[in-house]
């Protein structure tokens, strides 16, 4: 293992070692390998919450919307789908001066912001429960979410799934759409 001082003293590790080994031996190269394996992790965890807010109970979604999920949810959700905040907000319904300003002060969005982003959430789920991860390892249903809501839709008139997703009802009728999807009865 190099320690900090060998990678910082040049002369310690001319003889023989490449440069692709001498930077592997960094510490930002390790920060980055670290980084990259929290990033997989987190894609796993991520993965699992969606699938978990799709499949969540009445009673524990109901427990939750009451609870109310924390602000910051909105953010991270927004980088999860690789979607501006400002957009996703905008389609949820939600004001980005209170989101903000829950965000500041890390505090629980409201039971009505709170099931809108679980909506949100549980779509996400509700892909990825789909796709089967070993036929599709590299699909990211959050990205492809974020993508499919922002295209218009003959079923819907014209209109896109995004501009549904600020009521509970538009997010149901939504579901049900991918739902058929799945089927063939919509294609």
């Amino acid at each position: 293992m190099t320690t900090r001082s060998q990678t910082a003293n040049p002369a310690v590790k001319r003889s023989t070692t490449s440069t692709a080994a001498k930077r592997a031996a960094t510490p930002a190269a390790g920060k980055t390998v670290r980084n990259l394996a929290r990033l997989n992790h987190m894609k796993n965890v991520e993965t699992g919450q969606f699938i978990s807010w799709y499949k969540m109970g009445f009673v524990d979604r109901i427990r939750t919307i009451r609870s109310g999920v924390p602000a910051q949810r909105v953010g991270e959700l927004s980088s999860v789908m690789d979607m501006p905040k400002e957009a996703l907000m905008d389609s949820l319904g939600l004001s980005r001066a209170t989101v903000n300003r829950k965000v500041q002060r890390k505090e629980m969005l409201s039971p009505e912001e709170s099931e809108r982003v679980m909506g949100m959430q549980a779509l996400i789920g509700q892909v990825q429960a789909m796709i089967d991860a070993d036929s599709a390892p590299d699909f990211d249903a959050a990205k492809w979410l974020a993508s499919w809501i922002a295209a218009p839709l003959p079923a819907l008139g014209g209109a896109t799934p995004a501009s549904f997703m600020d009521t509970v009802e538009g997010q149901k009728h939504i579901g049900n759409l991918l739902d058929m999807a799945q089927s063939g009865a919509y294609a």
